[in-house]
């Protein structure tokens, strides 16, 4: 491939979307397929791996409603793909949320395609937050980049610099001249000399 960076951009997501659906098919065994069930109860009443089918959004919100994600989820793909193929000069921060995103978003479509449903494992119970899996975490990742890259592209800007305008002269402002305080012209010489004279 001629772009190296997009090259790098598809091996992440490749690498991220394997990863996400490895730990998933991982949970489905070991909880036998039976949905709420603690496998692996790493720290009780803390941390544990529990299975949780999603039929929403991330973090098992809006129930239902995931069937109108798919669109969405091929529309974040596609633009991040081109964002990258296209872009040159990006931060590295825009490479990293992007590739997050688009991993994530293709995680969980592969699931709502195959099973209509997404498989969630983590489950933090002390505080009782909602079943999440590994491509949640890419897509909250990322949003949180975009967010951190927006306010510092807001409050880095440097203030425009003001350029003194050049003092415009008018002509009319210049001193003049008056005429009435001129001093009167002094006597012709020879004038004097003749009355001296006599």
């Amino acid at each position: 491939m001629k772009n190296p960076r997009l090259s790098k951009f598809l091996i992440y997501v490749v690498t991220l979307i394997a990863f996400d659906q490895v730990v998933k098919a991982w949970a489905r065994d070991a909880a036998g397929w039976v949905e709420y069930r603690t496998f692996w109860p790493i720290w009780p009443n803390v941390f544990e791996f529990k299975l949780v089918y999603n039929h929403g959004i991330a973090f098992g919100m809006a129930q239902g409603a995931g069937v109108f994600l798919t669109p969405i989820a091929i529309i974040i793909a596609g633009y991040a793909t081109y964002h990258i193929a296209k872009s040159k000069n990006d931060p590295p921060g825009v490479f990293i949320a992007l590739t997050l995103l688009c991993a994530g978003a293709i995680g969980n479509l592969i699931d709502r395609l195959w099973m209509g449903k997404v498989t969630d494992m983590f489950y933090a119970r002390f505080i009782d937050f909602p079943v999440f899996n590994i491509a949640d975490i890419c897509i909250s990742l990322a949003g949180t980049l975009i967010v951190l890259l927006a306010l510092k592209d807001t409050f880095s800007k440097p203030e425009p610099k003001l350029e003194p305008s050049p003092i415009e002269s008018n002509p009319s402002d210049s001193i003049q001249p008056d005429p009435n305080s001129a001093e009167p012209s002094p006597e012709p010489q020879n004038a004097t000399e003749s009355k001296s004279a006599e």
